[in-house]
Order: C-alpha cells, then structure tokens, then sequence
C-alpha cells in the first residue's frame, strides 16, 4: 500500500475483534518505531507500558472516555474492546516539555499499526489518577495519553464537511463510521 492509502487507513476506530490476539512482539514493534521518532532536543522523555493481558485491558478500559461526539453510546461492548493497549508516560525525571513528542510518537505507532492491519484510537481523556492507582505506576510517571489497538470491526468512511458546516462523526443505521474531513481548498490560506 502507498502512503496516502496507509493514513486513509489509519482511521480512529473504536469498536474491534476483541478475541484476535495482537502480540507481544508486534507490540514492542510498535514502541521501536516510536523510539527512533524526533523527539523535541533529543531528551526521549516517553516511557510506555505495554498491555496485551484481558485483565490488564479490563482496568485500563475502565478509565477511558469513548467517543465524546456520541454520547448515548458508552463504548464498545464486551467482545468489541480493544485487544491490546499503549499507555504513554512521561518520565519527569527527564523533563516536563512533552509538547510534540506524544503526537509524534502516537500517529507514528498507528501508522505502523495500519500498516500490520490493525486499527487504534488515541485516548487524552483519562481517569489519570485512577489508572495510575489501578496499574502502581510509579510516581516518577505522568500518564499523557492511551492508545487502543485491535483488529478493527468497524468500518469508517471519510466525507467532506456538509454545506452545514458540522464536523460531528456518528455512526449511520448500519453502524458504519462516518467522518467530517474539511476540503483541500478550505484547508490552504491563499495570501
């Protein structure tokens, strides 16, 4: 697959075949590629715990905030979860900067996710400090983002914005994944 074809596959998906394993190994792949991203002054100030275990899953899907453009829906069922999960820490001994480091390191783990046909969704909205109690992360760690990751059971198809103006996602009858993108033309400022 080309490269355009790899990010309109990398889609926020939410809903997966929670019983198809993602490895251990396809896991720390994932966290290699974001080992030898850019990182802000070179400090690598990212930590990552790595969680492919249904209990381990069960406590951190407990802390995350679904899909807050649909909110009648309170995420994925039983059966549907994610497979697997990327928690992203900060290390403070290393530094408090972690300003373009996080979305550096999550799209790139998610391209590389795409491209072994996996799917995953990035998680700001988080019961930090539950999580944090639920796992004994340690002090020394600030807990940035979750990323979910699993075979995706959803399909989701890219639209332009409507004359409406409204970015909203939602899902149609049929459950199918519909998102907003705004036009090329509306994007690029003409000076």
């Amino acid at each position: 697959m080309n490269f355009i074809e790899l990010v309109e596959k990398n889609r926020s998906y939410r809903r997966f075949h929670e019983s198809d394993p993602v490895r251990t190994e396809v896991l720390r792949e994932l966290i290699n590629l974001a080992r030898i991203t850019p990182s802000a002054a070179n400090r690598q100030p990212l930590k990552y715990v790595l969680s492919n275990n249904p209990e381990m899953n069960s406590k951190i899907f407990s802390t995350l905030a679904w899909a807050a453009s649909l909110p009648d829906w309170p995420g994925p069922e039983k059966g549907e979860r994610p497979a697997a999960y990327i928690i992203i820490l900060g290390d403070t001994t290393i530094g408090k900067d972690r300003s373009m480091d996080p979305g550096i390191v999550m799209q790139t783990m998610l391209l590389g996710a795409a491209e072994k046909g996996l799917g995953g969704c990035m998680f700001g909205s988080i019961r930090r400090e539950d999580l944090s109690e639920l796992l004994a992360i340690p002090e020394r760690y600030e807990i940035l983002y979750v990323v979910a990751l699993g075979k995706p059971k959803e399909e989701v198809v890219l639209e332009d914005v409507g004359e409406d103006g409204n970015i909203r996602y939602y899902r149609d009858e049929n459950r199918v994944h519909h998102v907003p993108k705004r036009t090329l033309e509306e994007l690029i400022v003409e000076l």
